[in-house]
């Protein structure tokens, strides 16, 4: 499907099926209307070779439809001038080099979201490219992150957006770059053994700059026409623009699409924006759209079969264990889901402004909560484009507006983080949060970089972190692994404790501690499985992080073999007010 070009010229190929008649206008031709027509193939589409055209001419599609004369993009475009412009034919010609990238597995994968526009302010003052971005990638590599999720790249509405609001699918952004400027940038960051997993909108088109709407001249009750439906199913928040998932060539389309950035482009999964509203209408019960399901059910089936070990992520926050579930159960055959049963209250725990007012039976249960037993079909987060923006904002605005920089905004910021990077699940950060970026997140504003050099501490404590979370240093395998014990919960000092391990033995286990309150704790019991020494392998107060934490002495303990929290053994620690300490066994045990 649109435009190929080959040796002799370009083929195209449209699907028009209420069109009286179909041509291609363009550069080679000056834009006549009727100088190439297309044929008809008699199933809806037309089709059609044209000599002059080449690699880097412009064109659209003229189609008749009685008295409707309608100049079209090519919803199959891969490249286009901009969002209202003409579609350009792409030669795909990218030197992929030696790339053969594969992904992390998923236990060991720390994702990174990012904004293109924002990720990388140019030097100009004009939102970033993808050459902008790439700069910035050696970075992420230091601090440890392995995969990045890049928020939506297909053209949208003008040089500003957020990306979910795509105009022409299968372009990409001419204001990040183009198609090539993108595959630049994902093949630099697999050269820096970093994983790209692209957010795709697949939940409405739109709703502006929008050649897909009536393409062909046909609709019912003036909404969509061929791409879209036609009925009551049309309506989502972001208006009458949801596309017909039971209308088969449309389903190919999305699935085309699909494939597209796993083939073409190589990224390493997709991140699906908002299921909710492909398999329902509302989300309110009662409005199913089951093509919808089925069509998730199709696109991420061919994923595994083509793509193994492509991860595919759904963005649906209804606590759904169906969308992760396996076809054969009726599932949605989705990788993972991001989990709201874990950054709800989480947020919720290290936001509020009075201890009595964080819930360690809530921490418990958003530390415990997994779909089908499985940990790594969730990704958890404390920050993500739609929790800091949207009438909210980064956890360290949310703490403190007045002081986002400051002690309390630090203090419980990381701590939130600590328990993404030590609850089972795959974790997930937004951009700026490895360097205390405030505010909320704007497609206007760019990130601080001058924050990597004021909070280079801040930025080491989340490499720290990610190093333990990954066990790069052979001493925290059991963050890697499915298990979790939360065994001590103390609601009354706000302290929380939780084992993991991966597949048992004595050098599996990694113990963490956690004080969410004001108090510091010295001397404090918890039950270890294993007596003998626990070394300590990090700790959220300590002054190489900033000058102004406490640097509580958090201290390797022998544990005694005194029962204790349902364990063997016991052993007493200390942990700073609101902080977390990681400790493990130490080899000798």
């Amino acid at each position: 499907m649109g435009a190929i070009p080959f040796k002799g010229g370009t083929a195209f190929r449209v699907w028009a099926p209420h069109a009286e008649s179909v041509s291609v206008m363009g550069s080679f031709n000056d834009f006549k209307e009727d100088a190439d027509p297309l044929k008809s193939e008699g199933n809806g589409y037309w089709y059609g070779e044209v000599g002059l055209a080449k690699g880097g001419d412009e064109y659209k599609y003229c189609i008749r439809n009685g008295d409707k004369v309608m100049s079209r993009v090519d919803p199959y475009a891969r490249q286009v001038t901009n969002s209202v412009g003409n579609g350009v034919i792409y030669e795909d010609v990218f030197d992929w080099g030696d790339d053969h990238f594969r992904a992390p597995a998923w236990n060991e994968t720390v994702i990174y979201e990012l904004h293109i526009g924002t990720f990388a302010r140019s030097e100009d003052g004009k939102p970033g490219t993808f050459d902008d971005a790439i700069k910035r990638l050696r970075y992420l590599k230091a601090t440890g992150i392995n995969a990045i999720e890049v928020m939506p790249v297909a053209e949208f509405a003008g040089d500003l957006s957020w990306g979910y609001n795509p105009a022409h699918p299968f372009s990409v952004e001419s204001a990040y770059g183009g198609p090539d400027a993108y595959k630049r940038f994902i093949k630099a960051a697999h050269d820096q053994g970093i994983a790209v997993i692209q957010d795709v909108v697949y939940n409405h088109f739109g709703p502006s700059d929008l050649d897909l709407w009536q393409f062909d001249g046909w609709s019912e009750n003036d909404k969509g026409g061929i791409y879209f439906y036609n009925d009551w199913r049309s309506a989502t928040p972001w208006g009458d623009t949801r596309p017909d998932y039971g209308r088969g060539e449309v389903r190919s389309y999305i699935h085309d699409n699909a494939m597209m950035w796993l083939g073409e482009f190589r990224v390493d999964g997709l991140r699906y924006d908002m299921t909710l509203y492909i398999r329902s209408v509302a989300g309110n019960g009662g409005d199913d759209i089951p093509e919808g399901w089925g069509l998730a059910q199709w696109i991420n089936r061919d994923v595994g079969v083509r793509f193994p070990g492509k991860i595919t992520i759904a963005e649906d926050l209804r606590g759904n264990e169906s969308v992760t579930k396996g076809e054969n159960e009726g599932g949605a055959n989705f990788s993972s889901q991001w989990d709201a049963e874990f950054v709800h209250p989480i947020r919720a725990a290290i936001i509020a402004a009075e201890d009595a007012h964080r819930d360690m039976n809530e921490v418990r249960d958003a530390l415990l909560h997994r779909y089908e037993g499985d940990a790594f079909k969730r990704v958890i987060y404390t920050e993500s484009h739609d929790e800091v923006a949207n009438g909210k904002a980064r956890v360290t605005s949310e703490i403190n507006a007045a002081d986002p920089e400051g002690w309390h905004a630090l203090k419980r910021s990381t701590l939130g983080a600590g328990l993404v990077m030590t609850a089972p699940g795959i974790p997930m950060l937004f951009q700026g949060q490895t360097m205390l970026e405030d505010g909320w997140f704007q497609d206007t504003e760019a990130i601080d970089w001058a924050n990597t050099h004021k909070f280079s501490g801040v930025t080491k404590l989340y490499r720290d972190l990610i190093r333990l979370r990954l066990n790069n240093d052979g001493v925290s395998r059991g963050l890697t692994g499915q298990h979790i014990n939360v065994h001590h919960v103390n609601n009354e000092a706000k302290m929380i404790a939780f084992l993991r391990h991966k597949e048992g033995g004595p050098n599996d286990h990694v113990l963490i501690v956690a004080n969410f309150s004001a108090t510091n704790r010295e001397a404090y019991e918890v039950g270890v499985p294993v007596a003998g020494l626990w070394t300590a392998r990090f700790n959220s107060d300590w002054e190489g992080y900033r000058d102004d934490l406490v640097n509580f002495p958090v201290q390797d303990v022998v544990a005694s073999a005194e029962e204790r929290d349902g364990q063997p053994a016991k052993a007493v620690i200390s942990v700073a007010t609101y902080s977390l300490s990681i400790y493990s066994l130490s080899e000798e045990c």
